[in-house]
């Protein structure tokens, strides 16, 4: 896959440029400080994969991809988390948060390149589909006799309840539903929800603070189990928490 890097920050273009040369599927055309830089890239190249930043001089990394007609695959390399939904409803391949260790890195990648083979390999129909999924930004439950669209921005966090479960929601009341918090949190993009305890699955971007083993959102203090205490910890830490 011919890639390019769009990055103002030359450390940050230096490590995912490193990264890109252990590959052996990616070959790197060039590295772009702004998007006005890119954009002249993609008129003079076939370029297959962005990785790209989002705060930007002038011209944001989701400005830049909404204002193309033909989208390269993209996966977003941030500092910043709260832009996580916004860039999968934009369709990115993935949305990694810095400093990006090698191994999310390379799992980013490899997703893009599953796509790009399917592509040439087996026509757009599979694709598509397969990006209509990734694409997702609400999750579909039945409750109170009918089937519920619930858009993932609206979750603030999902308790467990033996065989149900109860989504609770910014925009509303709780929503409850016959499932358990496994199969909810298979469904959920793990970049945005992280189960925290055997009975509560939180939206990263929902928190408002930490204290001590529990979490604050809004007036709902919900505890941190033991068993999800060290996983927990290293997501937020990506997501900017200071802990």
């Amino acid at each position: 896959m011919n890639c390019i890097i769009v990055d103002d920050e030359p450390l940050a273009q230096l490590i995912i440029e490193q990264y890109v040369q252990t590959i052996p599927f990616l070959t790197l055309l060039g590295k772009c400080s702004s998007a006005f830089e890119a954009f002249d890239m993609l008129r003079s190249q076939k370029v297959d994969l962005i990785f790209l930043d989002i705060h930007m001089p002038n011209v944001s990394g989701i400005d830049f991809i909404n204002s193309l007609d033909f989208k390269p695959y993209f996966i977003f390399t941030t500092a910043y988390s709260e832009h996580a939904m916004e860039g999968f409803n934009l369709n990115a391949v993935d949305y990694l948060l810095k400093p990006i260790p090698f191994e999310r890195f390379l799992k980013a990648a490899n997703k893009a390149y599953d796509l790009f083979t399917l592509r040439n390999n087996k026509g757009d129909a599979k694709v598509e589909l397969m990006e209509a999924q990734k694409a997702d930004d609400f999750i579909m439950v039945k409750a109170d006799y009918q089937t519920q669209r619930i858009a993932l921005k609206d979750i603030t966090y999902i308790e467990g309840l033996k065989d149900y479960v109860k989504i609770y929601l910014a925009t509303g009341k709780p929503v409850v539903t016959l499932n358990s918090l496994k199969n909810m949190a298979e469904k959920l993009p793990s970049e945005v929800f992280i189960r925290i305890h055997k009975s509560y699955i939180v939206s990263i971007n929902k928190i408002d603070s930490i204290v001590r083993s529990r979490i604050v959102i809004g007036d709902k203090w919900i505890p941190i189990g033991e068993n999800f205490r060290d996983a927990f910890y290293d997501a937020i830490r990506k997501h900017g928490f200071s802990v």
